[in-house]
């Protein structure tokens, strides 16, 4: 997979191309990474990328010439679906990141300052992508995010190739509690059914916790699912241990 990345600070994603899973992942090929500066593409001898908004108001736009001319070159090496990372865009899930997974190229714009023009958007974004209803300074972290959320689900990126498919939201799930050793911490004991070595047994308590935190935490998530028998008996049985507490 390939993604190209336009944006003012390509040294910020050294982060996400030097270090664990996703380090790993471009050393090894699984994904390649190529940055497209606007600053680059810049007409003035100052290499202005920024400009002041019709209208006025506060803050500055990013200057369109640059910003275009850089989302063109990038799309000069294989054509790729363009994605803007927004406050405005669809809210990050993981539906999401597995659609765009399974494409061979993405062209991931940064914005900057107050944003692009939306003439840019209009005849270049493909979709707007947001990581949630707060605002920061840049794409660049947003971008990272769903970069390493993508990687993550490549074939081989991950040592244990279930990893991914345990993680919460793989199944519409959250990940419920985990233990490992010692055995006892701060006089708190790991559940005995973790220690029994029945591995039927472990399966339905992770299940049944799942199922729990899911209900306890983001019962949004199981609104719209439709609960089997097994599902649904363990969920019952998590609700009346709660009660009984």
């Amino acid at each position: 997979m390939r993604v190209d990345i336009v944006t003012l600070f390509p040294e910020m994603f050294t982060a996400l191309s030097e270090y664990g899973v996703t380090g790993r992942a471009v050393g090894q090929g699984l994904v390649e990474l190529a940055y497209w500066n606007p600053r680059d593409y810049a007409r003035d001898r100052h290499r202005t990328v920024d400009d002041r908004p019709f209208g006025g108001g506060p803050g500055m736009l990013m200057k369109t010439a640059p910003l275009l001319d850089s989302l063109a070159a990038a799309q000069q090496e294989g054509r790729g679906r363009v994605i803007y990372l927004s406050p405005q865009g669809r809210r990050l899930d993981h539906e999401t990141v597995v659609r765009l997974a399974s494409m061979p190229k993405l062209v991931l714009l940064c914005g900057r300052y107050q944003g692009v023009d939306q003439r840019v958007i209009d005849s270049a974004v493909d979709e707007e992508v947001s990581l949630g209803d707060f605002v920061i300074s840049g794409g660049e972290l947003a971008a990272m995010a769903l970069i390493d959320a993508i990687i993550r689900l490549l074939p081989g990126a991950l040592g244990d190739e279930d990893s991914a498919g345990s993680d919460s939201f793989a199944d519409g799930l959250l990940l419920g509690p985990e233990y490992t050793r010692p055995r006892e911490v701060a006089r708190e004991e790991a559940p005995e059914v973790l220690l029994s070595g029945d591995h039927e047994a472990i399966r339905r308590w992770r299940l049944m916790q799942k199922l729990g935190t899911t209900w306890r935490r983001r019962p949004d998530l199981l609104a719209g699912r439709e609960l089997n028998e097994e599902e649904q008996r363990l969920l019952d049985e998590y609700r009346a241990g709660m009660n009984e507490n």
